[in-house]
């Protein structure tokens, strides 16, 4: 029943104190009615009332508020973070036996592809390879006979060109089988595949798998993405006017606005130096605090504030101000003895809210030194029409 009553009080309180400044109603200068709106701003509480609202006093504060430039942007990785996965040669998969989002290792086998333009890669080197050694002798002899005399210039220079042109050719064969994966010792000894396996080339998760069995696939083709979340970060556009507030090793605050209301923190590490044509921004990389413990997703867009400054403001906390028909009040203590504690209501202004926190930015007749209801202030509200700030 008592906390009825504290709602009607103060519902009936907060409804005088907007009334009093309607002064078109009548030109009433009768004492009498000065008198009844006075009392209309004022309600009383019991100390067994104050303490069973749990209610607390307090003052207004000097509170450490930060000037930011609002960004949006996107969780990304660094770009040796990110790797597509091609086939060098033309072939058809044989094997493809991950799906997205397993985990896969540097040098792990992904998939496995089959043609038969692998089998002559490896005839024309084998082919190469054995000419190779009668050529090799053959430059080696004529440049002893040169030397001795025996033979003509002519036909040492046609032994030499022979052997390097095949030299080259060998070697050129030998890097497409490494390109392959195909060894070519092996090859040397007559054993030939038609078939050629593709390694990841980074630790990470695969994203994307654009094949499947049988498919042939050309050296244009993308066949997977490889991402490695090892280290991801924020990639934020700032718009032009800003950016010369933005520098190095200032603090963000962001969050994931489509899957959190949680806000993290971040830094600058990297200021772009170069303005996009379209929107007119440029690009800001933050490097993410903690980011181990979160399951961040490379692409999720973020609400960003970059700090670029703190100021002292005059702030209370954000329970301390009512909020009844778009006007902010305050229950400020007016005197305390036996009976109880009377509180008056005086409207504010107010501005941001930060760290529970919220600025005062017009105290009307509130003083510095003026005791104000910090906590309980909601529960006199109850259902009588106050809402969050």
């Amino acid at each position: 029943m008592s906390r009825i009553l504290y709602i009607s009080l103060i519902s009936i309180l907060l409804f005088n104190v907007m009334a009093c400044g309607d002064s078109s109603n009548k030109n009433n200068t009768h004492d009498n009615a000065a008198e009844g709106a006075d009392k209309a701003k004022t309600i009383t509480l019991t100390k067994a009332q104050f303490e069973g609202e749990n209610m607390e006093l307090g003052r207004l504060s000097q509170q450490n508020f930060p000037v930011v430039v609002e960004v949006a942007g996107t969780i990304d990785v660094p770009p040796q973070n990110k790797a597509i996965v091609s086939a060098f040669f033309g072939g058809y998969i044989k094997r493809t036996p991950l799906l997205i989002g397993n985990k896969v290792k540097k040098g792990q086998p992904l998939l496995t592809l089959e043609s038969p333009e692998f089998v002559q890669i490896q005839q024309e080197y084998l082919e190469s390879f054995e000419q190779l050694n009668f050529l090799k002798s053959e430059y080696e002899r004529q440049k002893s006979l040169v030397a001795e005399q025996i033979t003509s210039q002519k036909n040492f220079l046609k032994a030499e060109s022979e052997y390097k042109r095949n030299l080259a050719s060998n070697n050129g064969l030998r890097q497409k089988l490494n390109m392959l994966n195909i060894s070519p010792e092996n090859v040397e000894k007559g054993i030939l595949v038609s078939e050629t396996t593709i390694f990841a080339p980074i630790d990470g998760s695969i994203t994307q798998v654009n094949v499947s069995k049988g498919m042939y696939v050309s050296p244009s083709d993308e066949i997977m993405e490889i991402l490695n979340t090892d280290h991801i970060h924020l990639e934020l556009s700032v718009f032009e006017k800003d950016i010369m507030k933005i520098k190095k090793d200032q603090k963000i605050r962001f969050r994931i606005s489509e899957a959190s209301e949680e806000f993290y923190e971040a830094e600058v590490y990297l200021v772009g130096t170069s303005i996009d044509a379209d929107s007119r921004t440029i690009k800001v990389h933050g490097h993410l605090h903690d980011d181990e413990n979160h399951n961040f997703a490379v692409g999720m867009f973020v609400e960003a504030a970059i700090i670029t400054e703190n100021k002292n403001i005059t702030a209370l906390p954000v329970e301390s101000v009512l909020t009844l028909d778009d006007s902010q009040y305050v229950l400020t203590l007016v005197s305390e003895g036996n009976d109880g504690r009377i509180f008056e209501s005086r409207t504010v202004k107010t501005g941001d809210s930060y760290n529970g926190y919220i600025a005062i930015t017009d105290l009307g007749e509130l003083k510095d030194n003026d005791q104000i209801i910090v906590k309980g202030g909601f529960n006199l509200m109850g259902e009588s029409g106050g809402h969050d700030h």
